[in-house]
């Protein structure tokens, strides 16, 4: 008879998930899914409002990334006004994005997957969370929680709010960088440096002595690979265009433009995820399946730009023996990242255009269809907006990372499942190493399920021979 194993809920995410493994009769995996099973919709109570309203709202669809929305949505703004906002105001919006990177991926890294990392895969589930972590190795668990410290106060020393900050707006943002601020993010530069060294040699000596295999079972398949790239190829978080790569760091599609991302963006939906399926329009569904986010920008780019960075980026490549391809190495590609991070925001500090008070341009509604695009700690993000001679939205559609990295989280958590279960063996263990296959991607729920989708009211669970063994309704 066949089996489905439940591993419900999906911890130490952001959002609420399940994931579903169902074994044949010899008790060896089939398949496994990962259902996102909470629905906000966002995308349906914006209509009506404002445009100029919208980075403040969709700021607001998460906690964690909020920055990636305001800033998406001021961009989207910049469009419907066409304008070209002042360069001061370009590269505030570049340095609290760059501040938003940093808290985020250090929240991924040390709080969320480190306990798995230093506690082991197999510690007591009890323990193994970041209070487990801080017990262990109190000086690694504080060391990360001042790098997002850094992170949230750039946020905050811009914007006045370390969440929701209702700063960038359509045209500009709302207030430079003060000289005490310039001098707080210089002060904390040096430690921040020496967490992220920290956190890159831990990691590295881990990969060289008891991850030697996770690489080759979390998640390594080709697949394509997608971001913004600078006008040179450059690594980008914020402006550029758009640029497809395969798994051989060949360029499938490059030059793109947001403005046109329904022509090689689709979106497939199953009936049972809220979670839309986007895919590379080219290729069809499912076989357009790519990954953004940070190994993604670092596939997709020629190089990064900044001398640690790029010499971490070298090395990446060539202990993968060309493109890294694991969705393993979605934790070393989130620890470049903050280095590359660090050391621009050391850059801008010395720059004086960020205490200019030319910061925002005003005009009115001069187009009634917009797309913005930024890239969110997850990946590439969209906003997508209509509205009518008055500014008011008449239509939203948001591509959030975490759905375009969704036909990658499904095939990553399938093949650590069919690598560990056999013969109906289903340690604790085991479950969490199928759940840290998820974690590699830093899902964010809460933001990417706005879309009107359809939850599955009942569920079949069927046998090898196709006869439904089981059917559950939800009432």
């Amino acid at each position: 008879m066949s089996k489905t194993v439940v591993i419900d809920p999906v911890t130490r995410i952001e959002g609420h998930a399940k994931i579903s493994v169902f074994l044949n009769d010899a008790g060896e995996v089939d398949s496994a899914r990962f259902h996102v099973v909470e629905y906000r919709g966002f995308e349906r109570f914006c209509e009506g409002r404002p445009f100029t309203e919208m980075a403040g709202i969709t700021a607001r669809i998460c906690g964690i990334c909020p920055v990636s929305h305001l800033l998406a949505s001021a961009k989207t703004g910049d469009k419907i006004l066409a304008v070209q906002i002042p360069p001061a105001a370009e590269k505030l919006r570049r340095l609290m994005n760059l501040g938003q990177l940093t808290q985020s991926h250090a929240l991924s890294f040390f709080h969320l997957s480190s306990p798995d990392f230093f506690l082991g895969w197999d510690s007591d589930p009890a323990k193994r969370n970041v209070f487990g972590l801080i017990a262990e190795n109190p000086d690694l668990a504080r060391a990360g929680i001042r790098l997002r410290q850094f992170g949230q106060t750039i946020i905050e020393i811009l914007g006045a709010k370390k969440i929701h900050a209702a700063w960038a707006v359509p045209g500009g943002v709302r207030s430079h960088l003060s000289e005490e601020g310039r001098q707080w993010i210089r002060d904390r530069l040096p430690e921040s440096f020496d967490t992220i060294t920290l956190g890159l040699n831990l990691f590295k000596t881990m990969l060289d002595t008891q991850f030697k295999d996770e690489p080759a079972i979390f998640g390594e398949f080709p697949s394509l690979f997608m971001s913004l790239v600078g006008k040179d190829g450059e690594w980008e978080h914020y402006g550029g265009h758009l640029r497809f790569t395969d798994s051989q760091g060949n360029i499938v599609a490059d030059g793109l433009s947001e403005d046109d991302y329904h022509d090689f963006i689709g979106e497939a939906v199953e009936p049972w995820s809220y979670l839309k399926f986007p895919y590379y329009k080219p290729l069809g569904y499912p076989e357009g399946m790519y990954r953004v986010g940070p190994l993604a920008r670092l596939n997709t780019c020629s190089y990064i730009g900044t001398e640690a960075a790029d010499r971490e980026l070298q090395e990446l490549r060539q202990r993968a023996g060309g493109v890294p391809t694991s969705s393993f190495l979605y934790h070393y590609a989130r620890l470049i990242e903050i280095l590359a991070c660090l050391e621009k925001i050391q850059q801008y500090m010395d720059d004086p255009e960020l205490s200019s008070d030319r910061i925002r341009a005003h005009a009115g509604v001069n187009q009634l269809e917009a797309v913005g695009v930024s890239e969110a700690p997850r990946g590439t993000l969209f906003h997508h907006y209509n509205v009518d001679e008055n500014g008011l939205i008449q239509k939203v559609n948001l591509i959030i990372a975490t759905g375009q990295n969704n036909l990658a989280m499904n095939k990553t958590v399938t093949q650590i499942a069919q690598h560990y279960i056999h013969n109906n063996d289903i340690s604790e263990g085991f479950l969490n190493r199928i759940e840290h296959g998820i974690r590699c991607f830093d899902p964010c729920l809460s933001c990417s399920t706005h879309a009107v989708g359809q939850m599955p009211l009942h569920v079949e669970l069927i046998a090898p021979d196709g006869a439904v063994v089981k059917k559950v309704y939800r009432s």
